[in-house]
């Protein structure tokens, strides 16, 4: 399974002072250096956090995969279609949110967030749908010609301790997405605590992490952080029909 490493917060950080520092750029080195498959980041239209200038910068650094999320919005995706990172993923964008609460709400036709997978897509950039496990959201995305979507894994964030209702949900949604021929990614609200059951579920080959890791890497570093969460994920043991 691959492991994307969302910086995001890296910048959060940086920004509270307005400074130089800490450099998600140097982050991302870091994480990809302990194992990470792919760097995250989210260009809001606020600029809360990520900037333009970081971006481009990741663009030009990032060894592997460059994931940008964004919200369907006709600046933002243009930045995106001159970047053209290997994969944008549209997310819904509030601005007074602290984080993304919920996955896109599709609506059939859904016209501005089918314009923005069209935009992206002659761009020559892969694009993913954040939406939530609903197996009529997962057919509109479908509808969309979208070639991956990823599953909001807030419920389950949330629940995981109280029993394991939302995996199930998780669970029946990405089959059904993989039945549909779409690729399952996964992520929100995944930490060190709860990410193996969600990494065992066989049709998920992609989970992005982001605050738990940043959040971590306070204490042990950022590279220990995700060489942490590889390890998690890496041995995550297989589900059985019984679990």
């Amino acid at each position: 399974m691959r492991l994307y490493v969302n910086i995001d917060h890296v910048a959060t950080l940086r920004e509270a002072r307005q400074t130089a520092e800490p450099d998600p750029v140097r982050a991302a080195d870091l994480a990809e250096r302990a194992g990470a498959d792919g760097i995250t980041v989210h260009l809001r239209e606020d600029r809360r956090h990520i900037q333009d200038a970081d971006v481009r910068a990741l663009k030009a650094s990032v060894r592997g995969v460059l994931n940008l999320e964004l919200g369907a919005h006709d600046e933002i995706v243009r930045i995106a279609c001159r970047v053209k990172p290997f994969q944008a993923t549209l997310v819904p964008e509030r601005r007074r949110e602290i984080t993304t609460e919920g996955g896109l709400a599709l609506r059939s036709p859904d016209r501005k967030v089918g314009a923005a997978v069209r935009r992206l897509t002659d761009a020559g950039i892969r694009v993913s749908l954040f939406i939530d496990p609903d197996l009529a959201t997962i057919d509109r995305a479908a509808e969309l010609g979208v070639p991956a979507i990823e599953l909001h894994t807030g419920r389950y964030a949330h629940t995981w301790r109280k029993g394991d209702a939302a995996l199930r949900v998780l669970r029946r949604a990405a089959a059904h997405a993989k039945a549909r021929g779409l690729a399952v990614h996964a992520g929100h609200g995944l930490t060190y605590q709860n990410v193996q059951p969600v990494a065992a579920i066989a049709e998920i080959e992609e989970l992005n992490i982001g605050h738990s890791i940043v959040s971590n890497a306070v204490f042990w570093g950022m590279e220990e952080a995700v060489r942490r969460m590889r390890k998690l994920v890496d041995e995550a043991p297989p589900l059985t029909a019984e679990s």
